[in-house]
């Protein structure tokens, strides 16, 4: 079987889920959607951009005249805190099944310029962004009710995004969701069995055979993992064994900030414009690790499949698909 021309299944290790993938059909002829190449440029200030310094947002609130990182309560929170425990089974039957879930939303705003991305911001800004983080994810992860810290960004109008202002989500939950649940139990059930970290022994696997390797330095190592579903999909895996970001010093917060300064840079380089995201950094359940002994030493970025708009980056594209083998 060869993997960059056979059609053939490939595992999620940290899932436990089957990934279809079929390389030979990056050959075929595209005559879908064109998107044109982005030559307007985002004012560093908009008097009618509700996350910019100073302006009112949506609700009436007012933001502060910041000059770096802004963290605020989302004004349309997906979640509320202290939403009493309930739970709805039409019938007792286990079909219509709900449960109440509490939790908090908060917004970062990675600068006061609105016409930046992680991709252009330079990495002292990048590693205040990084910082910030590292300090929401200890504050919320501390609190009694809170099981999992999700924080995530979803950029640009394709992917749903409602502001173009740099900036970010946090979700925090009383509950676990299903994707960490599955990483969780598959991390368990590989130490059961070869009382080795999943992802260390990934990683090291990943490492000697510098197929997929995108960029590294001594913090972090980022890679296009073997089962990614989305054309540019990129995995951040510390090299030190973690628990949660709690045990992030000064060194990982300035390795990290280098490794996105990177990645995000090389895909805007590559593809010739700023590219729709959906990335997660990153998806640990805080109290799960910290009582299992387990880690997930990992961030997360998922990118969109970009719209080809010529024959050069449609180029691009494939070899990335082949690189991915």
């Amino acid at each position: 079987m060869k993997l960059t021309e056979d059609p053939h299944r490939r595992l999620n290790a940290l899932t436990n889920e089957w990934v279809l993938v079929s390389p030979h059909r990056a050959t075929r002829p595209w005559q879908g959607e064109v998107a044109p190449l982005q030559t307007a440029r985002e004012p560093a200030y908009d008097p009618n951009c509700y996350l910019c310094p100073g302006n009112a947002r949506a609700g009436g609130i007012r933001n502060p005249a910041y000059s770096t990182t802004f963290v605020f309560e989302n004004d349309f929170a997906a979640l509320k805190p202290q939403v009493s425990h309930a739970r709805l089974d039409a019938d007792g039957m286990g079909l219509l099944v709900a449960e109440s879930e509490s939790g908090v939303c908060r917004v970062i705003c990675f600068s006061p310029r609105h016409d930046l991305t992680l991709a252009t911001m330079g990495l002292e800004e990048i590693e205040l962004v990084v910082r910030t983080w590292i300090g929401q994810y200890r504050e919320l992860g501390g609190l009694a009710e809170i099981n999992h810290v999700q924080i995530f960004e979803n950029r640009g109008a394709m992917m749903g995004a409602s502001n173009p202002h740099p900036h970010c989500q946090i979700w925090a939950t009383a509950s676990i969701p299903e994707a960490p649940s599955k990483e969780l139990a598959s991390q368990r059930a590989y130490l059961r069995s070869h009382t080795r970290c999943l992802l260390c022994d990934y990683i090291a696997l990943e490492a000697g055979q510098r197929v997929r390797v995108v960029c590294e330095n001594d913090g972090f190592i980022a890679l296009v993992p073997f089962w990614a579903v989305w054309p540019f999909e990129i995995l951040v895996c510390s090299r030190r064994h973690f628990g949660s970001m709690n045990e992030f010093g000064s060194d990982e917060a300035r390795s990290l900030s280098q490794t996105l300064q990177r990645v995000t840079l090389h895909l805007r380089q590559s593809l010739r414009r700023s590219l729709p995201l959906l990335d997660g950094l990153p998806p640990i359940a805080h109290r799960w690790c910290r009582s299992s002994g387990m880690a997930l030493p990992r961030a997360l970025l998922s990118a969109a499949p970009a719209l080809r708009d010529d024959t050069q980056v449609h180029g691009r594209i494939r070899n990335a698909g082949n690189a991915a083998a």
